[in-house]
């Protein structure tokens, strides 16, 4: 019987195997650019890779995925480098699943499983362990198609009148649909919980930018650097799970609110865009998509595509987006003609987050996308009112203020929904 322990619940780092395929279409070259991707996703879930095989595949076998010949090769370098683990960079259906275990006798894991197995290792706030459990219960929905020992028929009934009851994956199954209900309800009270603090925050509107992305395209790096907030930062794969928000003030002394987010990746599980919904949304509320880009890999391209994909799928491709082109400072000679190319771009920039080249390109940028849509008034207030000029204060962004005997003198600019609910409140008190 083949192990089906949880691989971040082995006390030692397990052996494994990486195995990428590719037609000829798609190219070798290629092929080796997405296997270096797997190798980074295989240290993310604290695998140890004791090697990699490229197969060129005209078409897939329906029952395992690759032909004979090749099964046959995996098997015989499991045996040389003791590997317990293979990881194809490809969906595999439960049933080539199954069947490649049975035939290699090792635990096989395919991209989808390798990546929910890294998100649930990841996993710190109660929110993001329930969105990874419902997507882990989403995905082994569809696996139980195990045929060892404890799926014989159980048996039921009084005394020796037992007849046969339900089977021990009908059981497995009910359980699991049980728990992804319960979870799906829990997840719909912390959706609630997400949409009360989003109208809160609409109540004392800021402009809100939201860094969006391929995974590892330095985001939390280029958060930290502007807002020094001490987000986990790492040279990984989907080192931030969590959206982290916070406050920026703008040179203009406008203050702004900063979200970091989930990254994406090429063949994204859908169960994880499905979970991770509640999360995401906060991209849909911001105001502007800061789409980092890591220009110092050779599939940035590729990369900004599946980007656009995802957020098309989340319905977030129509947000006003400023794309910066992160890490110009590992590009060496390429910088050259890399740089010019990419920064001439219509609403983009090229930045080092780690460095800071850029940084004072990027503040510009923001101040002035939350300056575009903002209503300013000349206003003439009171000095005895102070309710009156707390509101206003707390509503918008004091750009000027004199202050003489009995009255004050404010320019104010308001964010539109702030402008149209204090509209009433301000107009005897425009200055003509």
């Amino acid at each position: 019987m083949t192990n089906k322990a949880p691989l971040s619940s082995r006390p030692d780092p397990v052996g494994s195997l990486l195995v990428q395929t590719f037609s000829r279409e798609g190219g070798r070259d290629r092929a080796q650019r997405f296997l270096t991707e797997l190798s980074h996703l295989v240290r993310s879930a604290a695998l140890l890779e004791k090697g990699s095989r490229v197969f060129a595949v005209e078409h897939i076998h329906p029952a395992t995925f690759l032909g004979k010949g090749q099964v046959a090769s995996l098997h015989q370098e499991i045996v040389d480098l003791d590997v317990e683990v293979i990881v194809f960079n490809h969906s595999l259906t439960p049933v080539q699943q199954r069947n490649l275990e049975h035939t290699l006798g090792v635990k096989v894991v395919d991209r989808t499983g390798l990546i929910l197995e890294i998100f649930a290792a990841r996993a710190r706030t109660r929110e993001g362990n329930l969105q990874v459990t419902l997507a882990l219960l989403l995905y082994q929905q569809s696996r139980l198609v195990r045929t060892w020992s404890h799926l014989e028929r159980q048996r039921g009934g009084v005394g020796l009148r037992g007849g046969p009851g339900e089977t021990q994956i009908e059981v497995d199954r009910r359980l699991i649909r049980d728990r992804i209900h319960r979870l799906k309800k829990q997840l719909t009270q912390v959706e609630r919980t997400r949409s009360l603090q989003r109208h809160a925050r609409r109540d004392v509107p800021y402009f809100t930018a939201s860094l969006v992305g391929y995974t590892n395209a330095g985001k939390s790096t280029l958060f930290n650097q502007l807002t020094h907030a001490g987000v986990y930062e790492a040279n990984q794969l989907f080192a931030t799970l969590d959206p982290t928000m916070r406050g920026l003030t703008l040179p203009n002394g406008q203050r702004i609110i900063l979200s970091d987010t989930v990254g994406f990746i090429r063949d994204l599980p859908h169960q994880l865009i499905a979970a991770f919904r509640a999360t995401l949304e906060e991209v849909l509320e911001a105001d502007l998509l800061l789409h980092v880009v890591d220009l110092s890999d050779e599939e940035c391209v590729e990369q900004q595509r599946v980007v656009m994909e995802v957020l098309t799928e989340l319905g977030a491709n129509h947000k006003p987006m400023v794309t910066i082109y992160n890490k110009c400072d590992l590009l060496g000679d390429n910088a050259q003609f890399l740089v010019p190319r990419f920064a001439s771009r219509p609403d983009s920039l090229v930045i080092s987050a780690k460095t800071g080249q850029g940084e004072a390109e990027l503040i510009q940028a923001l101040q002035k996308a939350a300056s575009r849509d903002t209503h300013v008034f000349d206003l003439r207030i009171p000095a005895t009112d102070g309710a009156l000029l707390a509101r206003i204060c707390r509503e918008g962004h004091v750009l000027h203020r004199r202050d003489q005997d009995d009255h004050i003198h404010l320019t104010v600019a308001f964010a539109p929904v702030a402008a149209g609910r204090i509209k009433k409140t301000i107009e005897p008190l425009l200055l003509q």
